[in-house]
């Protein structure tokens, strides 16, 4: 069966500008670079203080939907049940959301937070450092994927719309006379989404891959390179397609579970060798600060300021990348939650995954934070991010089998951020259906793996340039356009849910 060209013209639109740019990328490596740094530096410090307030207004937005009437309304007809377990439907969300970073980072960002405090108030440096961490990877993240997926789900289930991104701008049409603007700023939007998930993506797999082949340098003592970087991620690519070939329910699903089980089970190896009293008062009071500390750090005022430059290397750079993946993430988490209420969602998507990831960092931090105090003296063990949770767990017994299961987690982690992403992007190219053909998820796999080989190979061949980090901060840009359509968006929601139900 072909694809019909005008059919299928997001798609078409799509691959045609990642080919231009990829041409600029290759042809004119340095002056992308270039400007993609600039232009990413610029968006955070004009626009960063803007990222904070609208983290903030998203999570107090879900905090007065989840406790107010709306909260009881169902995605979809009252008579829909949820398709997904509870824990198959966290499972899912907390893969697609979040997923290998956690690893990635679990003990490289406590130990630098901790080893650079980014505020004095007088607090613990570990309990400052644990705040932080939980900040930048808490409430205020899940809440930018929990207000896509809420309103997206809305359109989707209440309203019967397609499965894409401009379906939460639906009401639009009312302003807009003219069928073509109409179908110009539709499409647009659509587009948008389209090209953030898959820069998103290939960042994803890039630092995913390299923290893999990094794990497997470490533990053989052999250097496999390029070559050992590519064969993961064909690795990943062929896992990815197996499962989002086989579909939610008897792929993504299966996946995302046995991820669950096996960080909660790395989690437990960990915290039952720890100083379990310790890592436990560290968890209550570190949340309790994040907790009553949430506002001023939301807004970074007064003694919660760390400093432009800090705000912008972490803060914005991490809420514009949340941000980046809003979309996705979100119409995903859309997709599996048909059936449940706002307020299951909301509490389920802000709270659950928040609070596991916080008893997570709490759990790697404090330990690492353990065991560099019995080193005596630091000598950087933990700071490189890709090899830092290997390194950890050298202090561990059965460290070969550790670090083993690590990688196959990360594995693991990369094939469901792949697989959810690639399935999101069918349904956005095969005309917004829930279930999109089987030949639309083939054509993103092979799209997606010849990016992120291309994105890989020319890394190699421009040592002197970090294409990765640079497809990172290509987040930022693409992420600046969806901050401020999630304004209009949230105004839109509230108008015509207003419209519809009557707040008691």
């Amino acid at each position: 069966m072909q694809l019909n060209l005008k059919k299928n013209s997001l798609l078409y639109i799509s691959l045609g500008i990642l080919l231009f740019f990829s041409f600029f990328l290759y042809v004119y490596t340095l002056e992308t670079y270039n400007g993609i740094e600039v232009f990413s530096v610029y968006i955070r410090q004009r626009f960063g203080r803007f990222y904070l307030w609208l983290g903030l207004l998203c999570v107090l937005l879900l905090i007065v939907l989840a406790f107010s009437s709306w909260g009881k309304h169902r995605l979809g007809k009252t008579t829909d049940r949820p398709q997904f377990s509870r824990l198959a439907w966290i499972s899912m969300l907390y893969s697609a959301g979040m997923g290998a970073g956690i690893l990635l980072r679990a003990v490289q960002e406590p130990v630098y937070m901790m080893r650079n405090p980014p505020i004095n108030n007088h607090a613990d440096s570990s309990t400052i450092a644990l705040e932080y961490t939980f900040y930048q990877w808490g409430f205020t993240a899940w809440a930018f994927y929990a207000v896509f997926a809420i309103i997206v789900g809305y359109y989707l289930f209440v309203h019967s719309k397609k499965v894409v991104s401009s379906s939460a701008f639906s009401s639009i049409e009312n302003f807009v006379s003219s069928k073509k603007l109409n179908d110009i700023i539709f499409g647009s939007i659509d587009i948008l989404a389209i090209l953030t998930t898959v820069f998103g993506l290939v960042a994803a797999i890039g630092l995913g891959t390299t923290q893999i082949e990094g794990g497997l340098t470490h533990l053989l003592q052999e250097d496999f390179g390029l070559t050992g970087t590519i064969l993961v991620l064909l690795l990943i690519s062929v896992l990815a397609f197996i499962s989002v070939f086989r579909g939610v329910n008897k792929g993504i699903k299966v996946i995302s579970t046995w991820n669950i089980y096996v960080t909660i089970a790395l989690l437990l190896f960990v915290f039952l060798q720890s100083d379990i009293i310790s890592v436990t008062s560290q968890f209550i009071t570190s949340l309790y600060h994040y907790i009553i500390d949430f506002i001023p750090l939301s807004l970074a005022y007064g003694l919660y300021n760390p400093g432009e430059a800090f705000l912008t290397d972490w803060t914005y750079y991490y809420w514009a990348f949340w941000l980046a993946w809003a979309p996705f993430t979100g119409i995903f988490i859309a997709r599996i939650s048909k059936g449940r209420t706002m307020r299951e969602v909301i509490l389920g998507v802000l709270l659950i995954p928040s609070l596991g990831t916080f008893f997570w960092f709490t759990t790697f931090g404090e330990s690492a934070f353990q065991i560099i105090e019995n080193l005596g003296a630091y000598q950087g063990q933990f700071d490189n991010v890709f090899s830092s949770i290997f390194i950890f767990f050298e202090n561990y017994p059965f460290q070969g089998f550790i670090n083993t299961l690590t990688i196959l987690l990360l594995i693991s982690f990369l094939v469901t951020s792949l697989d959810s992403a690639i399935f999101v992007l069918s349904m956005f190219t095969d005309g917004g259906k829930q279930e999109p053909s089987k030949k639309h998820r083939l054509l993103w796999s092979i799209i997606l793996t010849i990016f992120s080989i291309g994105i890989i190979l020319l890394g190699n061949a421009k040592t002197d340039i970090n294409v990765l980090i640079a497809m990172q901060k290509l987040l930022i840009i693409t992420s600046l356009p969806f901050s401020l359509l999630m304004v209009v968006m949230i105004f839109l929601f509230i108008r015509d849910y207003r419209k519809n139900n009557k707040l008691r």
